[in-house]
Parts: C-alpha cells; sequence; structure tokens
C-alpha cells in the first residue's frame, strides 16, 4: 500500500466506524425503526468507497453493494452490514501493519515499513 492508498482507506475506515457507531447508537433505541434517506445517501456513498478498495474476495457479501434507497432499511440491518464492512477492513489494515522492537504499531508502506502511527490489531480470526 502506497501512501495514498494509506490516506483513502484510512479515510474510507474511519468514516465506516463512524456511521456504524451513530446509527449503532439508533438500533440500541429501536432497532426496527428506517433511516432517513439523508443519513442512506451517506451510508451508501461510504459503502461505495469500501466496495471500490474490496476486491470480490474481500467484500463481506458477493449480492449486496449497497442499500436501495427506496426500501428504507432498518437501523438494524444497517448496523449489521456496517460491521461486516468493518471486519472487512479491519482484515486489509490488519495485512498492512507491523510491529517494531517496542511493540510500537505502525502502517506498512511500498518498500518496507513506515514511521505512520496505528493502533494493534483488533481481536480478528484470519
Amino acid at each position: 500500500m502506497n501512501e495514498k492508498e494509506l490516506n483513502v482507506f484510512t479515510k474510507i475506515y474511519a468514516q465506516t466506524e463512524a456511521l456504524h457507531s451513530e446509527i449503532g447508537l439508533l438500533s440500541r433505541k429501536n432497532p426496527n425503526d428506517g433511516v432517513s434517506k439523508f443519513k442512506l445517501q451517506f451510508i451508501n456513498r461510504a459503502l461505495r468507497e469500501a466496495n471500490s478498495i474490496l476486491t470480490d474476495e474481500q467484500k463481506p457479501f458477493a449480492d449486496f453493494s449497497e442499500f436501495d434507497e427506496d426500501s428504507i432499511p432498518t437501523t438494524s440491518d444497517v448496523t449489521l452490514i456496517l460491521a461486516q464492512y468493518l471486519g472487512c477492513l479491519e482484515e486489509i489494515r490488519c495485512a498492512n501493519i507491523q510491529t517494531d522492537y517496542n511493540k510500537n504499531w505502525f502502517w506498512k508502506t511500498d518498500g518496507g515499513g513506515s514511521k505512520i502511527p496505528t493502533a494493534p490489531p483488533k481481536k480478528i480470526k484470519r
């Protein structure tokens, strides 16, 4: 991953994580409430961006790319899908980070290690 790709990835990851957090809060209160078209346009934009960097094998579901704005998905539906995308993005992140001798985590970039810090991997099975 080069620095430009890393910048795109971190933006997509952060947006997906924030959307998951926000919709997750709504889902806890009222899981069967519909998501407004206003929110759904931003959710779909984030999903399209995530789909642009995920290969077909990395995508969580082969037959899903974004929500149909006319069917108004529930907050729990959106939370479920965003969680799946976060898991797939985290797998990519884990494949592109490394630790140093002091147990600090950094991004791997083209040409070797970098000094761009990141968080340690989240618990996922590979």
